[in-house]
């Protein structure tokens, strides 16, 4: 995650998980532009703790005068084992991602966790919509690793937008698994240097394609992205005759 997540999005974290805390070493570091880096960590000691798709770790980040807690998606599916992956990006001003940035194959980082409710463990019963902005990608992309592990029983199609091309992440990951599903579509957006232009192109392309196109009001939708326009799309979603529950999202 490249910064804390609005907490009503979040859900409990259960006493005995908060207590347990776990170390993983810095295997690997890729970075998909000047701003935005993957960290590749392997458990030190014990295995990983279950997770599914979506869910996030809470990373215990020192600084000079406390420790600070961020959550980190999880990037890769849980079938993938490790080293698993946190991917973020480098936010102005912001300690806890400096201190992430500046780390080094072989340091280690201690987290809780996993923890989350925005997740996806059982394929979709219907057609469903996947809606990422930036980083966002991150919890959405297990997801869908997840789901290409056998054939799609309904319609999948991801939504993908960033502010510029570099910032497209997994992109030729993602087109390889559109090219290999035939009910999978893709459509990414590089939509200009402002937050707030990627969101507005986002909204009109959601209104265009599932609201104004047909009265179908049974799709499923997972939005996850940066701001209030994670809200936004959720809102205008919702207000258009979709079940409050088809509609999941993150907001970070």
């Amino acid at each position: 995650m490249s910064q804390p997540p609005n907490p009503s999005t979040r859900a409990p974290v259960a006493a005995s998980a908060r207590r347990v805390t776990y170390q993983a070493r810095v295997e690997r570091i890729f970075d998909h532009a000047e701003d935005t880096r993957s960290l590749f960590l392997r458990m030190v000691d014990r295995p990983m703790p279950a997770f599914v798709p979506g869910m996030f770790i809470s990373v215990a980040i020192p600084l000079a005068a406390e420790t600070r807690t961020r959550p980190y998606t999880i990037a890769t599916a849980p079938e993938e084992g490790e080293p698993f992956e946190l991917c973020f990006n480098l936010v102005t001003g912001g300690a806890g991602s400096a201190w992430m940035f500046a780390r080094r194959i072989g340091d280690a980082i201690d987290f809780n966790g996993p923890f989350g409710a925005f997740t996806l463990d059982s394929k979709p019963q219907a057609e469903t919509i996947f809606i990422a902005e930036g980083t966002g990608i991150a919890a959405i992309r297990p997801m869908l690793k997840r789901l290409m592990t056998a054939p799609l029983a309904h319609p999948i199609t991801l939504l993908y937008a960033a502010d510029r091309a570099d910032h497209l992440l997994y992109r030729q990951e993602l087109q390889q698994m559109a090219a290999a599903e035939a009910r999978f579509s893709l459509q990414t957006l590089a939509a200009g240097p402002d937050t707030h232009d990627v969101y507005e192109q986002l909204l009109a392309l959601t209104r265009r394609r599932w609201i104004a196109a047909d009265q179908a009001r049974g799709r499923h939708f997972y939005i996850c992205g940066v701001g209030n326009g994670v809200i936004a799309l959720r809102d205008l979603l919702r207000g258009s005759g979709y079940e409050r529950r088809a509609v999941r999202y993150e907001q970070w």
